[in-house]
């Protein structure tokens, strides 16, 4: 059953987890892909290795999502939870905690593996970031690089 939409009033409502990726490679810059147009959320924009979790730890779902999108191993020990954004992404949607997890270490050169979801993989400057950047994810970023475990946006 899904969680009811929130009215923005003060009733509990559960909130739903995503988790995202942040890679940088020896030179300091940031994986992201290229969605898909026709993906139902944010297409044709450039976004963290993402996904949601199902009936799984948030680290177990970051894990699945790197090897099933882009062919990365990523192993637990090396990962640590670098932000956390608060998201409404319009009136009346449900929030989503978006865990941004950094990895130090992995196995594997980025793929497109869901070419249904993602069209390519690309290293990005932080300081040279895509125009068309999921908003979340550029907030992600530069929090990140400042040393800022937590944001929020559309509260």
């Amino acid at each position: 059953m899904a969680p009811p939409v929130w009215d923005g009033g003060g009733r509990v409502v559960l909130n739903g987890v995503g988790v995202h990726l942040h890679l940088e490679d020896a030179q300091g810059r940031v994986l992201l892909g290229l969605r898909h147009p026709d993906s139902k959320y944010a297409g044709d924009t450039w976004h963290y290795l993402a996904g949601r979790c199902e009936q799984e730890s948030a680290l177990s779902c970051l894990v699945r999502e790197a090897w099933e999108e882009a062919g990365l191993v990523i192993d637990p020990a090396y990962v640590e939870l670098a932000h956390v954004v608060h998201v409404v992404d319009a009136p009346g949607s449900l929030p989503l905690m978006q865990l941004v997890f950094r990895a130090r270490r992995w196995e594997g050169t980025p793929e497109v593996r869901e070419p249904d979801k993602c069209l390519t993989w690309q290293w990005w400057n932080r300081h040279e970031l895509p125009d068309r950047l999921v908003s979340y994810t550029r907030t992600a970023i530069g929090a990140i690089s400042e040393g800022r475990p937590y944001s929020q946006l559309g509260w």
